[in-house]
């Protein structure tokens, strides 16, 4: 894994480069201003209206799609005085999900959500900036996770423009958990589906290989959901200036379904690894058959080819074979071994 920032040292720390693996989607962002009694928004936020932002009695929300174009997201990150750490966080895609406390704001981000493509998966990031009045959301790609959001400032629905910048915080934390949440439920219902309580079925190979994936699957989720749990029981134990006292009570609840999540995620690993566990007994169990099934056989006609062994070798004097019913008579031997071999098989319940 490529640790953009850990790997390049710089004389001067400001210093920030581009990002690689990255999609080159253009910046868009959009702004919120918007209070108890009015609103304003502006879908096409540009780069030179971050001077305006934040807006004075207005909370203010600037939610940006795309982080590719770095000189763009460093003006509008140096306006907001962001210490270049953060500003280095935010292009860091591959680091660990962290949440950092500065004099003027904090700084949060975590992994959005993933990505299946041909069996292979791939995080998104999204970076919050809390300040007094202020929230800034930068997003990795253009994935909106937050529509609903925009149109309860929109119509005014609910409580959102009553409440300050970390209520809106809290929303796009659930949204995001939400979005988990589904991931999880429709996970659960593909290990439901794995067919291996059926022992004279022969489960095929890449049923073990989905197991494995969606095991893969799981980690990559509670790796985004447990820094979710880690941040909100700093902002729950802690005394922070940009989380109000009354709206406290929103990230405990966080918390506890970030709880639940991860309880789901645990149930769902030890299920499959119960799965991956019953394969193994199963391709066992099976091999066991044969083997039986094969002794078996082998016991059956090693005494029967020793007779033939014995008859079939070229002495002179064998004084059977010059005995009219000798041939009947070895047949005869060897049917009564065998009836009898299977029938004491049979009584010690071998097969």
């Amino acid at each position: 894994m490529n640790f953009l920032f850990k790997t390049k040292p710089k004389v001067d720390p400001t210093e920030y480069d581009d990002i690689e693996n990255q999609s080159l989607q253009p910046m868009e962002a959009q702004a919120f201003y918007y209070n108890e009694t009015d609103f304003e928004e502006l879908p096409d936020f540009d780069i030179e209206q971050i001077i305006h932002f934040p807006k004075q009695n207005y909370n203010s929300w600037l939610n940006i799609h795309g982080i590719h174009e770095t000189k763009k997201i460093v003006r509008i990150a140096k306006k907001l005085k962001l210490h270049h750490l953060s500003i280095q966080d935010i292009f860091d895609i591959h680091q660990r999900p962290k949440f950092q406390e500065f004099d003027t704001y904090f700084f949060f981000n975590i992994k959005s959500k993933f990505i299946e493509e041909n069996k292979d998966l791939s995080t998104e990031q999204i970076s919050f900036v809390l300040g007094e009045n202020f929230l800034v959301s930068f997003q990795e790609k253009k994935n909106d996770h937050f529509q609903h959001l925009r149109e309860r400032i929109r119509k005014n629905k609910g409580v959102i423009r009553e409440r300050g910048a970390d209520y809106l915080l809290f929303l796009m934390l659930e949204a995001i958990l939400i979005e988990f949440d589904n991931m999880i439920e429709n996970l659960q219902e593909e290990v439901e589906n794995f067919q291996l309580m059926d022992v004279n079925v022969d489960p095929s190979p890449d049923l073990l290989k989905e197991i494995e994936y969606q095991k893969k699957k799981i980690q990559v989720i509670r790796k985004a959901i447990f820094p979710v749990k880690e941040f909100c029981t700093h902002v729950e134990t802690y005394e922070n200036p940009f989380i109000q006292e009354t709206n406290l009570k929103y990230f405990k609840d966080v918390k506890e379904y970030c709880r639940s999540l991860l309880d789901d995620t645990e149930e769902a690993k030890v299920t499959l690894e119960a799965n991956i566990n019953l394969f193994f007994s199963i391709q066992s169990h099976r091999m066991n058959q044969v083997m039986k099934i094969l002794t078996v056989v082998s016991t059956i006609f090693i005494p029967l080819t020793f007779i033939a062994g014995i008859y079939g070798m070229n002495f002179k004097y064998m004084p059977e074979l010059e005995y009219q019913f000798s041939y009947f008579l070895i047949w005869i031997v060897f049917l009564v071994l065998f009836v009898g071999m299977m029938f004491y098989f049979k009584r010690k319940k071998w097969f």
